[in-house]
């Protein structure tokens, strides 16, 4: 799906150095000639400068480092922006339950800084991408549109919802042009290893155990990031004020088959699956239509899971350099210290 040009001349991508935001980037700067980037992350565990090796020498990006919470790190970054892609959070729905504070500080707390900067910079528009955990678990056969209601499991999910909220009531309160997306489960290449796919692939790659949360029937949509990104690019150029749209692959999978799946491909043995104890509240189905967006903005996704999961499995083999150096010492420390196990022990979505 080609990409079309946006009304922008300078765009800022908040957590351009996480999965999503370098996918994001490198994208644009490869479709949208005539835009410049500013680019604000924190740089965390999870956002990582070497995402964006291959594009940090392009004069058209402008690295800032800072976080979303901090006021004066989204007033630099926003100096001459006409339209904003909100992504930087926290993410990892295991983390939450360890310790919200974070998640509670980053997504709501940054979302309201960087909302109230990018008011007082008089930004065109603002993107707010969200996630289809904000509507909570879906009954079989059931599909969540765009007015259904929140019904959030995890710390992660209400603090997205919070910022979900805080976003709409923002716009319609200042009458900011501001639009959200809701996605499914991404996945693809520069995805940091503790979310379920390049977990499976780094353990088998290494021969370690692969965990899987209790009898690994929770169901999942999964979205290739590409797919992703394109979507977002269209919402930015074309979504209408107010409004959020769902992203969705059509691609549902039950955690186990997908980690066998995995598996099978890599030529690795199932008998590496370990099933461990599922995690509180852990929703057994998450479903988007996102009818909305196809019919609107004319979006289709173009990567099946059985071809995106090929060259993800790929570039996991290919770039193992990477994984090795981002999967350091207080990543397993972290998994450590707190449940008290190995990280091939317990791992989730």
């Amino acid at each position: 799906m080609a990409s079309e040009l946006l009304p922008y001349r300078r765009l800022l991508v908040t957590g351009g150095c996480g999965f999503i935001g370098s996918n994001l980037v490198r994208d644009m700067l490869s479709t949208q000639p005539r835009l410049e980037l500013v680019n604000l992350d924190a740089l965390t565990y999870a956002g990582n400068l070497e995402n964006l090796a291959d594009v940090m020498q392009d004069r058209r990006l402008r690295f800032v480092h800072g976080r979303v919470e901090d006021v004066d790190a989204c007033r630099e970054a926003l100096d001459g922006v006409d339209a904003v892609v909100h992504l930087a959070a926290e993410t990892h729905v295991d983390r939450s339950i360890l310790g919200p504070q974070v998640f509670v500080t980053t997504n709501v707390l940054g979302t309201q800084v960087l909302l109230d900067a990018a008011l007082a910079a008089g930004v065109k528009r603002l993107l707010h991408v969200s996630t289809d955990e904000v509507y909570g678990p879906a009954l079989e056969g059931e599909r969540f549109d765009e007015d259904a209601p929140f019904r959030p499991s995890s710390p992660y999910a209400a603090t997205k919802a919070a910022a979900d909220l805080m976003a709409l009531a923002h716009a319609r309160t200042h009458g900011m042009d501001l639009v959200v997306t809701r996605c499914t489960n991404n996945y693809g290449p520069f995805q940091f290893p503790e979310k379920l796919i390049p977990l499976v692939i780094v353990n088998a790659l290494n021969q370690e155990p692969v965990p899987v949360y209790g009898d690994g029937r929770q169901v999942r949509d999964w979205l290739h990031v590409q797919d992703h990104c394109r979507a977002i690019q269209r919402v930015l150029g074309r979504g209408r004020s107010g409004v959020a749209y769902n992203v969705a692959a059509d691609s549902p999978m039950e955690n186990l088959d997908l980690v066998q799946a995995v598996l099978d491909a890599l030529g690795a043995p199932r008998s590496l699956i370990r099933h461990v104890t599922d995690r509180p509240a852990h929703d057994r189905r998450y479903a988007l239509d996102c009818s909305r967006l196809c019919s609107e903005l004319d979006w289709r996704p173009e990567h099946r899971l059985e071809q995106g999961l090929r060259q993800t499995i790929a570039w996991y083999r290919t770039n193992r350099s990477w994984w090795e150096r981002v999967q350091d010492g207080s990543y397993r420390e972290f998994y450590r210290q707190q449940y008290g196990q190995r990280l091939d022990e317990g791992a989730g979505e």
